[in-house]
Formats: structure tokens, sequence, C-alpha cells
């Protein structure tokens, strides 16, 4: 199972953190793990490289690990942009989420 924990402050994404392989086929075959990673991932890319935010990022492929924080000294226009991607994120890991409920586990705290 791979769990997601969304860390928000003041109604702002933080810090995300997904840990594990969602076990849903085998190993390189997995298409929930596969899905789950490209909406991650992408969302990632777009913080990077579209708002131009330098997230810390940490990321152990093996262990299915992948964190990213957001850096509390960013423009408001990379805040907003930061804020869609990421919007933009959780509605697809929740849509996943729907589908594959035994496969992913996702948790928003404030």
């Amino acid at each position: 199972m791979t769990n997601i924990t969304i860390t928000k402050k003041n109604g702002e994404i933080t810090k995300v953190v997904c840990d594990g392989h969602t076990n849903y086929g085998i190993s390189g075959e997995d298409i929930v793990c596969s899905a789950l990673s490209s909406v991650v991932q992408t969302a990632v890319l777009g913080l990077l490289m579209v708002a131009k935010v330098n997230v810390n990022l940490s990321r152990n492929e093996e262990k299915g690990f992948l964190s990213f924080e957001i850096p509390k000294d960013i423009s408001s226009e990379q805040k907003h942009d930061a804020k869609v991607i990421l919007d933009t994120m959780i509605c697809g890991i929740s849509d996943l989420r729907e589908g594959f409920s035994d496969f992913i586990e996702l948790e928003v705290k404030e």
C-alpha cells in the first residue's frame, strides 16, 4: 500500500510524503503504482519547471518513497502557481484512491 500524507498550513500544501508501493500488481507492471507515481512526479516537475519553485525533494525509487516540501520564501506568483499544481495533484490522487482504496491511503492534515 502507498501511504500519502499531505500537510497543509493556512489551507496551502507545504509538504507531501508518498511512502510504499501499492502492490496492486507485480513490480514493473503495477498500473496503479505507475498512475500514482505519474500524478505526483508530474506535480513535482510542474513545481520545478513551470512555477520555478525549488522544492526540497527526497526520493528512493526502490522503497517507493518520495517526499517534497515547498519553501516558505517563495513569491506570491509562485505560491499561486504551486497551489494550482498541488490542488490538481490532490484531484488526481483522490480519483485514484476512489477506485483503488485497498492500495492507496491518503491523509491530509492541517
